[in-house]
């Protein structure tokens, strides 16, 4: 018996090589199916951002030298980076705190409520941004004339744009939580609550550092996403220069004013702002985040 345990012990495989993963053959249909996806992402994406890049730095550095020199355009960056930064922020507190409610409590309405989330995604901007103006026009919305004679202008101003950005983003950070929220279960935190730890310690010291990285997937495509609304932005924002023209809405400018070298240099930022962030998220992510 003791020779046979023996025996055994000394055939067993590594464990490093129990754990790989078997081998998928490949066979004539992976290299097909390989060629089509590659194809895709070469014609849908890669190469037209390669060439929003070479025609930005036809002329080397002028472009984006001329586009920082502007000072409506500054204006416009800066106004995209802080409506960007409080649409993260607003986003990112709602949606953490959406996504306990769905995945820890069980109410009426909890499957009306979910479906809801979704509705950014399946309506087009401009519907949300008419929706918007029928809401807090200053003229014949229904919230708009008291917020006015309050001295609150919501639409044709900063908070307008705000809001409709936070809205078409709202999903992207729900979507990324709740996935980890569910895997993660909840047994550490009701051990933590036998042992007398209550409700804020239990999701600073148990619940956030499990779903740190949920989050951060959700800040940068709310980011990214803020950065490159247009068409609710182009609704709600009354499109003044040097007030409440954003990036996005100076591109189209510049495009139908024939200033092709502005619109590229201009999309180039903000393309390279989003990308940035993933990047940045990619290298220093833990390698068991896939």
């Amino acid at each position: 018996m003791a020779d046979t345990l023996v025996h055994a012990e000394a055939e067993a495989p590594p464990v490093e090589t129990r754990r790989r993963p078997a081998r998928v053959r490949r066979t004539p249909t992976t290299y097909v199916l390989r060629t089509i996806a590659a194809a895709y992402l070469f014609f849908l994406v890669a190469w037209p951002v390669s060439l929003v890049v070479t025609n930005t730095f036809d002329d080397g550095f002028s472009s984006i030298r001329s586009l920082l020199e502007d000072p409506d355009m500054v204006v416009a960056l800066q106004l995209s980076a802080y409506v960007a930064v409080w649409s993260v922020v607003i986003n990112t507190l709602f949606g953490v705190g959406i996504s306990l409610l769905l995945v820890r409590y069980e109410f009426p309405g909890k499957r009306v409520l979910n479906a809801l989330l979704d509705i950014p995604l399946s309506v087009s901007p401009i519907v949300v941004g008419l929706a918007l103006v029928l809401v807090y026009g200053g003229r014949n919305g229904w919230f708009g004339p008291t917020l006015l004679g309050m001295g609150f202008q919501v639409i044709f101003s900063t908070p307008g744009i705000i809001m409709a950005t936070t809205f078409v983003a709202l999903p992207l950070m729900i979507r990324e939580v709740v996935p980890v929220l569910e895997e993660i279960g909840t047994e550490q935190e009701q051990a933590a609550e036998s042992l007398g730890a209550n409700s804020v310690q239990r999701f600073w010291r148990i619940t956030l550092p499990s779903i740190k990285w949920g989050i951060v997937y959700g800040v940068v495509l709310t980011l990214a996403r803020s950065l490159g609304e247009f068409g609710a932005v182009k609704v709600v924002s009354g499109n003044v220069l040097g007030q409440t023209r954003t990036a996005t809405l100076a591109v189209e400018e510049k495009y139908l004013n024939f200033d092709q070298q502005g619109a590229y240099a201009t999309a180039f930022l903000l393309a390279m702002v989003s990308v940035a962030c993933i990047v940045v998220v990619a290298i220093i992510r833990p390698k068991n985040h896939s």
